[in-house]
């Protein structure tokens, strides 16, 4: 769209001037319908708004000073938000700041009380910054220090120029004078008490290194003897973002580095360990020749991780009630992340045996955790389907458990349907079971499914599943 319309600009047709086409993006904006709009049209109306302007280049500060107006004066946070993401998509291209009070305009946009208008407002901070980098990034990098209160999306400005920047040779070339300050700066913040914000502060200090890996990429490792688990968590996460599906010039540096990221497997620290399965997650999903070598010292860790620990559980008074809170629900739930995605990329390098053991407790676990077994069962039956017949007998038990029990008759309608969806993907796992050469000859799958038949309500429900069961081993799911 931003091509064609761009075309149509330069192609000089009646009515169909830069102004002409540029009222008819903006008019949904003043219309009776915009609150039928979805949000990221908005996103794509302001790269139009872009793309239309670089045409025009010399109506850009024209047409921003418009938008500005909508910025300090807003009409509602609809066209605020809009205004300031169609700022930053033409200050990416065209350099604003000669228009003295943007920068003032956007970081103010900050404190509305829209969450919108405030992404809108780091979304175009970043961009805009991309125009003139010398002029805006000192001014983006203070300010993370000057405001904790604006630290996040301040942060996540930041992260908009590092990924604006590394999109091309030039942008890089601009980008390395500025990588010691940005890189000082991020780290004063690898031990923020916030996750979200030390989320954001990895992604940036992992696409930092990719700009040049060789200098950088020593310093996160050394970074990892640290005494401080909430800077491990940040280190190790900045490693999933230096890991994708295509080359890389740091995946040499990386065969030989990744074994020291994912010793913190062993970290005494419980949220070093799972945002450390997060990154072999990752690894495994995107690039698998990183970790194939190294499966036999980590799978028994990996197996560790999917076990119940009673000295995580504990109870919550809430009221005249108590809750029980699991604290190693998280863990276990990316240790079988991690199991599933090694069925697609690593199987031969898998004890299967071993590996059914553990998918085995996952049929008597939580609720998410049973959902990602019944997908592993699923897949299992028709990757190795003789594997998973000599072990049916222990496979069927958990499996009938769960289809035959009964919510508490006082129980919450959401009990119901999270009941009703194990039931329904614990079958299908028992209809993959079914496929495998011989299962009906198993005494336990027999008796199973001939409960399920003699049940009414279980044998319309296996009759629907049996009936939509085309290829669902062909349905993969990405769980990196």
């Amino acid at each position: 769209m931003q091509d064609l319309f761009e075309a149509v600009v330069r192609a000089g047709l009646p009515g169909l001037g830069y102004q002409d086409i540029l009222n008819h993006l903006l008019a949904p904006l003043v219309s009776s319908q915009s609150a039928n709009i979805h949000k990221q049209a908005y996103h794509s109306m302001a790269k139009c708004v872009a793309a239309l302007t670089l045409t025009h280049p010399s109506e850009a500060v024209g047409v921003v000073n418009r938008f500005l107006m909508d910025v300090t004066n807003p009409r509602s946070p609809t066209v605020q938000s809009f205004s300031l993401l169609a700022i930053g998509e033409i200050g990416k291209h065209i350099d604003l700041s000669s228009i003295p009070q943007l920068k003032d305009a956007v970081v103010a946009s900050f404190s509305s009380p829209s969450e919108e208008v405030k992404s809108a407002a780091s979304y175009a901070l970043g961009h805009l910054s991309c125009g003139n980098l010398q002029e805006y990034l000192p001014f983006v990098l203070s300010e993370i220090e000057a405001n904790p209160k604006r630290q996040y999306l301040l942060l996540h400005s930041l992260k908009e120029i590092i990924s604006l920047q590394s999109k091309s040779p030039e942008g890089v070339k601009v980008l390395q004078g500025f990588v010691n300050d940005i890189w000082t700066q991020l780290f004063r913040h690898t031990e923020c008490v916030e996750e979200g914000t030390r989320n954001v502060v990895a992604e940036c200090l992992g696409k930092l290194t990719l700009i040049n890996p060789s200098a950088l990429l020593p310093k996160l490792q050394e970074s990892l003897k640290t005494d401080s688990p909430m800077m491990r968590t940040t280190i190790v996460t900045a490693i999933k973002f230096t890991i994708s599906d295509q080359p890389s010039a740091i995946d040499s540096l990386l065969r030989h580095s990744i074994g020291d990221f994912l010793s913190t497997l062993q970290d005494p620290d419980l949220n070093v360990r799972r945002v450390a399965l997060v990154a072999f997650n990752s690894a495994a999903h995107n690039k698998p020749s990183l970790v194939r070598d190294l499966l036999d010292t980590i799978l028994p860790q990996l197996y560790n991780e999917t076990k119940v620990r009673k000295e995580l559980i504990r109870e919550v008074e809430m009221g005249p009630f108590k809750h029980t809170v699991d604290d190693g629900l998280d863990i276990r739930k990316a240790a079988f992340e991690c199991m599933y995605t090694l069925l697609e990329t690593c199987l031969d390098r898998v004890d299967i045996y071993v590996f059914l053991e553990h998918v085995e407790g996952g049929l008597r676990d939580h609720y998410d955790i049973k959902m990602l077994t019944y997908l592993m069962l699923t897949r299992l039956a028709h990757l190795c389907p003789q594997a998973v017949l000599q072990r049916l007998e222990r496979l069927v038990e958990p499996l009938r458990t769960t289809v035959t029990t009964k919510v508490k008759a006082n129980s919450v309608k959401q009990e119901y349907e999270k009941q009703d969806e194990l039931k329904r993907s614990a079958m299908r796992a028992v209809a993959a079971l079914l496929t495998i050469s011989d299962a009906d000859k198993n005494p336990q799958l027999s008796d199973f499914v001939a409960h399920i038949k003699s049940t009414p309500e279980l044998q319309s429900l296996f009759d629907s599943i049996q009936r939509d069961a085309c290829p669902t081993h062909d349905a993969m799911m990405d769980l990196s």
